[in-house]
């Protein structure tokens, strides 16, 4: 028994993270508690629902009878990238949902990137807003966010009161590519860019995200999800499921959402910031294509960029409370 608690010992000496490594069940991981304990304004108690056959992690803040407000993180974050905004939104009354999707965060996370689908994660968030039973809601996506977010929303409309999305799309891809994502634009640089961290196995999450803030301060926050890279098949493969092209298999759902937003007449607002190259203009299909979009107060936040929650969340989330108190449900 010593012998095989030194070699343990020495083996995770040599691979980083395995000793941290929590294999729940053959090709699903849970990370351990202690890689989120201490971490800097995220002082939120966890909550847990069993969905899609994982336990996905949620926050659930602010008044149990206030007006609830569900907000999505996109790739490669989680709910760490709302501490900034729940407590704005909690002051003013609201409830704040915040799920860490499958594969990130405090959720599970599954090793095959097969699991990852479109599909799938808006199935797993649509089965956490059934289990909650949200009414009258207001949703917030950014990123993938907005993308899985928009897809619930449209398949489950009579649950949501009004929508708010920043930097992000609801792409239904072309036989040459949407227009949103010509060969040489940020998107598909990113793309290529990604197939090459599959390829190698990794994804760096946290220098990738403090680096595009400018604060390196928030990379182990970001990490914290990660021991290592077979805990990364969610945030590695995100970027390859945004429908692209004629054949893709989400291309059918989302022209089905887009139908439901043609003629959505519940409010919904813009606020991007205007240092976003992958979807900055975005913005606009989405004010001319949405009934519930015209004679809204659109916003642009000033001087952030992809990542608007970390570099304004308190301002993006008094945009939010505003845009409520601007429409209050019928």
């Amino acid at each position: 028994m010593m012998r095989a608690m030194i070699l343990l010992a020495v083996t995770a000496a040599i691979i980083p993270g395995m000793a941290s490594a929590q294999e729940i069940r053959p090709g699903v991981y849970r990370t351990p508690d202690a890689r989120f304990e201490d971490l800097p304004g995220y002082d939120f108690a966890p909550h847990y629902e069993d969905v899609q056959g994982y336990r996905m992690h949620y926050l659930d803040e602010g008044p149990a009878d206030g007006e609830p407000i569900l907000l999505i993180h996109g790739e490669p974050t989680w709910s760490y990238l709302y501490r900034k905004m729940i407590p704005v939104l909690t002051a003013a009354g609201y409830r704040s949902i915040v799920p860490d999707l499958i594969g990130f965060g405090r959720s599970d996370k599954p090793a095959s990137m097969d699991v990852h689908t479109y599909e799938f994660h808006v199935d797993a968030i649509t089965e956490l807003v059934e289990a909650l039973d949200l009414r009258e809601a207001t949703f917030f996506g950014q990123d993938w966010g907005g993308l899985i977010g928009l897809r619930v929303v449209a398949e489950n409309e009579e649950r949501f009161a009004r929508v708010v999305i920043s930097n992000t799309g609801l792409a239904v891809g072309t036989a040459t590519g949407p227009d949103a994502f010509p060969e040489g634009s940020a998107f598909m640089q990113w793309r290529r860019t990604n197939q090459a961290m599959i390829d190698r196995g990794d994804i760096a999450v946290g220098a990738l995200v403090s680096g595009n803030v400018g604060d390196p301060s928030v990379a182990a926050a970001y990490d914290a999800p990660f021991p290592d890279p077979s805990y990364k098949a969610g945030p590695l493969i995100l970027p390859q499921r945004v429908p692209v092209f004629a054949d893709d298999p989400a291309n059918e759902a989302q022209r089905r959402a887009w139908e439901v937003f043609r003629r959505w007449e519940k409010p919904f607002l813009t606020a991007f910031s205007d240092g976003d190259p992958v979807t900055r203009g975005g913005e606009v299909t989405f004010q001319q294509s949405i009934p519930g979009a015209r004679n809204q107060a659109h916003t642009t936040i000033e001087g952030a960029g992809h990542f608007v929650q970390e570099e304004a969340g308190e301002e993006l989330a008094r945009v939010i409370v505003e845009f409520i108190a601007d429409n209050p449900v019928r």
